[in-house]
């Protein structure tokens, strides 16, 4: 076994496909033929005498040996980077913190939480990235990310069967909510009854690779009528305010909602949570990476209290827009 020979080029490579979790995803990640990758993972095993990943028919996963190198190979490609900032004249930081978020995370929460780290903490320095939950797992037991922001729907379960298991903290749990257009019938009340959804338009999202289509109410008993689909949650609002349908959303999405949406909560059937997590590696964190993490929960909590007055906005204001077009 002889590592002194491994390139910075081969732990780089090794990890995009940890993080990845295919040969070809990190090949495009990276910029690389998938030819060029297969060659420095091989280098990279044979100087470790020992299989890094466990090769599968949906992708790759790290073996014990593979998740040792990662940990150590974390810690060398860290602290070139560090080295190369310092070089490049960069002002000392008190502390760089890697952090993932699922998409609409990115709309209210995360933003939020940032504000409030600049002004207590200037010199940490944040670097994010938006993600799915299987990459942002991924990511964190690579060693790329630090903390990690993640949706869960039912049934809940841990997010991955990998050992040891993730720290996982809930920030909030709320029920899925209803995005109506401002002039549409629905919109006018404080809530929308489960039994007025038949016979809706939807805005539907991509699917997760389950039987439920995401952006219609689950456990409806009919056949949705999708009336488009669209990947992007802001997207999907601005189709609902131009009258093209309705799509669900997260609660917290309610004050980042734009004009002509109501954001609504169902009753009546089943209720639908959706909770948010709060991600990392077991081991103790440090403490720049624990001051993001309060910053995040303390965000949660001032998103869910502004929930109710963002409610109350809307429906005012529905009810302006009503009046104005007689509906």
């Amino acid at each position: 076994m002889d590592f002194t020979d491994v390139s910075l080029t081969a732990l780089r490579v090794f990890r995009a496909v940890a993080e990845q979790g295919t040969f070809t995803a990190a090949a495009a990640s990276l910029g690389y033929t998938q030819s060029a990758v297969s060659r420095q993972i091989a280098a990279i095993e044979r100087a470790a005498g020992a299989e890094l990943l466990e090769r599968r028919r949906e992708g790759v996963r790290l073996t014990a040996a593979g998740r040792i190198v990662m940990r150590r190979a974390t810690t060398v490609l860290d602290e070139i980077d560090a080295t190369a900032r310092e070089l490049s004249g960069l002002p000392g930081q008190s502390g760089t913190v890697r952090l993932g978020w699922f998409p609409s995370a990115g709309a209210v929460l995360v933003p939020r939480a940032l504000a409030a780290l600049r002004g207590t903490d200037p010199g940490l320095r944040i670097v994010g990235r938006e993600g799915g939950t299987p990459a942002l797992v991924r990511a964190l037991r690579a060693g790329s990310l630090d903390l990690a922001l993640l949706a869960s729907a039912p049934p809940f379960r841990p997010p991955d069967a990998e050992s040891p298991p993730l720290a996982l903290q809930t920030l909030t749990e709320r029920a899925l909510c209803l995005a109506v257009p401002a002039t549409h019938p629905l919109a006018h009340g404080d809530f929308v009854d489960v039994a007025d959804l038949r016979g809706q338009r939807w805005i539907a999202g991509s699917s997760s690779g389950d039987d439920r289509i995401m952006g219609v109410w689950p456990g409806l008993d009919e056949r949705p009528e999708i009336a488009h689909t669209a990947r992007d949650w802001l997207a999907k609002l601005h189709l609902v305010a131009a009258g093209c349908g309705l799509t669900t959303v997260p609660a917290a999405l309610a004050s980042a909602a734009p004009p002509g949406v109501r954001v609504l909560p169902v009753r009546g059937g089943p209720q639908e949570q959706r909770r948010l997590l709060l991600a990392r590696l077991p081991h103790p964190p440090t403490e720049p990476v624990a001051r993001v993490g309060a910053a995040l929960r303390a965000a949660a909590i001032d998103a869910a209290g502004a929930l109710t007055d963002t409610a109350e906005k809307g429906a005012r204001t529905a009810r302006d827009i009503a009046r104005r077009h007689d509906v």
